[in-house]
Order: C-alpha cells, then structure tokens, then sequence
C-alpha cells in the first residue's frame, strides 16, 4: 500500500468495532472504515497504514445492505456529531450489544456474562438535553468527524423540542467563541452559556444567559443555573456543569443502580465521581449515610444545594480526586461510581474496594475502559453479576452500562 497513491480496496465488512467503525480483513490485514454496515461491499480508499491495520475513508457502497436507510440530517457525513444515521434504531442496538459482550469477552476475558438486552429510553430523534456548539461563519458548528474542522449547522436533529425552537431563533452569533445550550425535559427551563462577545440577536433568544471567563460562569442575563426532574428528584444545574444529556436516559440509570445496589437503611453509601448528585440525592434517603466525592467547583456547589433541598441523610461531601481519596473518609457498605471516559484504573479501583464494599454499581460511558476495569475488579473478589447497556445516544456509536459486582465471600 502505497504511501503517496492511495489504494481502492473491495470489502465486506464483518462485524464492527468500538469507535462505530466497520471492520474488514483483506490479506489478514484489519481495514477499520466508517459508513459502512457489515455484510456490504463496499470501495474504501487507504488514508492510514500501520502494518497490522489500516483505516480507510469510504469511496461508494457497490451493494448496500437491506436494512440501509436514508440519513433524515442534511448535514449526516459532514458533521460528526452522529455516525449511524444510515442504520434503523433497531439495527444499532443490535451492534451495540454485540460492542458490549466482545470487549468483556477480549479485554476482560469474561464470557459469562449475563450482558442484558439494550434498553431504550426516550425518542431515537429530539433526545439530547445539553448540546455544545464551536462558532463558524456566524453560525454554530460542531466539528467534521475526528478532525476539528467546523462545520456549520442549519439544525441539529437530536436536540430536544424547547432546544431545537431556540435553536431557530439563534440568529447570526457572530462574536461568540462558543454556546452551550442545555434544558430540563421534565421543568422546560433553557439556558444558554456562551464564551466570547454577546451578538445583537441574544436579545431575541428568550432565555437566561450565562457567561463563562476561564471555566467560571457569571449571569449574564437572568440566572446561570436551570433545574431538572429525574426519577421524581429535582436538581439545580449550573451552567456547563455535567449532568447526563439524556433525561429520559438518566431515569434508566437511577431505575438501575437502585436495583444494581440494592440499598438498606443501615447502609453507607460512597457516591464516587458525584457530578450535581444525580445517584447521591436519588439513593439518599435509602441510606443512614453517604459518602459523595467530586472535585468539579460547579458540580460540589450544586451537589450541596441538591443534597439540601432533598433534605436526605448525612452527607460528607469530599473535594479531592477520587483516585486519592481512600482513607479520607469512614467505611462504606455499598458503592456507585461514574468514571470519565477513561474509567476508573488501577487507582480508581484501589479507592472503590478499600472498604470492601459488599456490591458495586458502576456507570459507564466507554466499554473498553468498563471491561479494562470489570477485570481487575474480578481479579480483586468482585463478582460481575450483570451488565445492563442503555442506549443514550442513537445515532451514535456511544453506548452507556450499568453493570452490578457482588463481593464475593471467601469459603472455607
């Protein structure tokens, strides 16, 4: 494969891997290519050769499959935001099972696994309750896939309805660096966060402004916090501080964890990577007690107000990295983590299991760094009881899981 004349391969992509990528073997060789569904024949032009593998851009479909389907977005290939318009719903969370149980199967060796089927909330279009945006030729962008090309958007099809009627009244936002726009499903309060210069039509938008100078958000216009209902909880949000872009996705998760931990009323419950207290204010009058780390300023402000306005147990909020945290704090029964993308590693684990908590529930964005860190939990006593794949993000490749670890006790 030359480096200076990219070559034309034929492929019949068979299986796909995490990343959304389909996967085709040609000579032995690993040819990763988006936009295509295994069992296609497809032309696929080499852009990257590393020996073992190789990554190819799609040239044209030769024989599509039967379950194609035309991607309703007029911007579907050229921005990123979504790569699998051209597969129905159900054909998606297919694939996404299949991510889950092979990346438990290959990086955690685990075979057994009761992997349940993908569950499904909310609408396959009009989900995301948060989307971010880059500032393009006066209009929001969001970047061309795996690159940081902006590309501008007319709309965007995954926005909630109140997101997606502000999204209309935007206007020129020349001057801006950036806009966040985020609301609550089940309140409809909308907030927008933007960086950079206000343009003249923020005056037709209709909805509370924030402004956020190196990661620090101030009131621009009415508030800087919106609030949200979730399983029955309400929660204060400020700003861009993290909460799950998925409401009707978020209820899933509550509705799991509690039947991932099964609480009691002596328990002590550690809440590790707390965010606002999503699991923390759901769980917490389960509880005698409860234990939430978080090192996010936005995120410890709201979880304190979240905690307080639930009027839930005592609470020890703890301020430091949870990787650092073990031996901060007094024992705990049962634990619930929600790792970044990168999972928890060898330290994230060490801190989760210093009190060798009798069950686990952990929340997981990403099934490689999930899997990389389900094995060390079996290898430290931890049975992996379940593991519950909830699909937050259609359209995409991303897949969140809820996944329930039992300690197992020693015999004699």
């Amino acid at each position: 494969m030359s480096d200076q004349i990219p070559e034309v391969l034929s492929v019949t992509p068979h299986d796909l891997a995490h990343g959304g990528e389909a996967v085709a073997k040609v000579d032995g060789k690993a040819i990763f290519v988006a936009g295509v569904m295994p069992g296609e024949q497809a032309r696929v032009r080499i852009i990257k050769d590393k020996g073992a593998w190789a990554r190819a851009e799609l040239v044209d479909i030769v024989e599509p499959s039967s379950d194609r389907t035309a991607p309703p977005c007029a911007h579907f290939g050229v921005c990123g935001g979504c790569q699998w318009q051209y597969a129905p719903p159900a054909t998606q969370v297919a694939w996404k099972q299949g991510v889950v149980e092979s990346q438990l199967q290959h990086l955690a060796g685990l075979t057994d696994v009761d992997v349940r089927p993908v569950e499904t909330p909310g609408p396959p279009f009009g989900y995301r309750n948060r989307m971010d945006f880059q500032i393009a030729g006066g209009k929001p962008a969001l970047y061309r896939g795996s690159t940081r090309v902006e590309v501008p958007i007319d709309e965007c099809l995954l926005l909630v309805p109140v997101l997606a009627e502000l999204y209309q009244r935007l206007g020129n936002v020349d001057g801006l660096n950036s806009l966040t726009i985020r609301a609550g499903v089940n309140t409809e309060q909308v907030l927008a966060i933007v960086t950079g210069r206000l343009p003249e039509s923020a005056k037709n938008w209709g909805v509370p402004i924030a402004r956020v100078r190196r990661g620090t958000p101030t009131v621009e216009q009415g508030q800087m916090h919106l609030y949200e209902e979730v399983a029955g909880h309400r929660y204060r949000i400020t700003a861009n501080g993290f909460f799950q872009n998925n409401t009707w996705g978020a209820e899933a998760l509550v509705r799991l964890v509690r039947e991932a931990l099964e609480p009691e009323k002596d328990d002590v419950l550690l809440d590790a990577y707390a965010g606002g207290g999503l699991f923390s204010v759901a769980l917490g009058k389960s509880v005698s007690q409860l234990i939430a780390v978080e090192t996010s300023p936005l995120g410890l402000r709201d979880l304190e107000h979240n905690l307080e306005a639930a009027d839930g147990p005592a609470a020890d909020i703890v301020g430091i990295p949870f990787e650092e945290s073990a031996g901060e704090y007094d024992d705990w029964t049962i634990a619930v983590c929600d790792p970044p993308r990168t999972g928890l590693g060898a330290a994230g684990v060490d801190a989760l299991i210093d009190a060798r908590p009798r069950r686990v529930a952990y929340v997981s964005c990403d099934p490689a760094s999930f899997a990389r860190d389900a094995r060390t939990l079996v290898e430290y006593g931890y049975a992996l009881k379940w593991v519950s794949p909830v699909d937050m993000f259609p359209q995409t490749y991303h897949i969140e899981t809820v996944a329930r670890f039992d300690r197992v006790e020693p015999t004699e």
